[in-house]
């Protein structure tokens, strides 16, 4: 199998949502960061259940593993990798659900792989993209994108055109998000 057909399901399968959603948020995250944590847990259902499931919004995931988190470019490439075969969305809430669990392990990879078998994915092909790092380019482009775009911090999020850094609630997010689709309905 290609890389470039392995890095091309990878990138479809973190974003989510109707493809005609006129509004983007896209998160740029590090796995192992406790904020993008307390995110995940407090808004992110919220915000899919509100936004995405609904059709009004699209989301996407962009990489960006902080180096003082040692696990969380493995984390990543375990996420890329599941990618691959269209469970990002699922390992990615499995990550944050259980990041107590493997941030502070010398090596994550055997977490991670318990993980990914719990969610079906198929193991062959996934241990062979994680040994070989076949997703890595793609991370690196994403942190590399994300800090040319102002990305200093994790959580970030592009939501429409207003950057928003750092934990928000979803009173707040869902705020922005209205706004945005509000000003998207008035420019029509």
């Amino acid at each position: 199998m290609p890389t470039d057909s392995i890095s091309e399901r990878a990138d479809r399968g973190r974003i989510r949502g109707n493809p005609r959603a006129g509004l983007w948020i896209i998160e740029a995250s590090d796995f192992q960061c406790p904020y993008c944590k307390m995110w995940h847990d407090s808004t992110y259902g919220s915000l899919v259940k509100d936004y995405v499931e609904s059709g009004r919004v699209r989301l996407a995931y962009l990489n960006f593993p902080l180096s003082q988190h040692q696990n969380a470019m493995p984390a990543a490439e375990a996420a890329m990798c599941a990618s691959v075969q269209d469970k990002f969305w699922p390992m990615h809430d499995s990550l944050f659900s259980s990041q107590q669990t493997w941030e502070t392990l010398p090596n994550a990879i055997p977490a991670f792989d318990s993980i990914a078998a719990r969610l079906g994915v198929a193991m062959p092909a996934w241990r062979n993209c994680v040994a070989r790092h076949l997703t890595r380019p793609l991370i690196e482009a994403d942190y590399a994108r994300s800090k040319s775009a102002g990305v200093g911090s994790t959580p970030t999020f592009f939501v429409g055109d207003q950057q928003l850094s750092g934990f928000q609630g979803y009173p707040f997010f869902r705020q922005v998000v209205e706004a945005q689709l509000a000003k998207r309905s008035g420019s029509r």
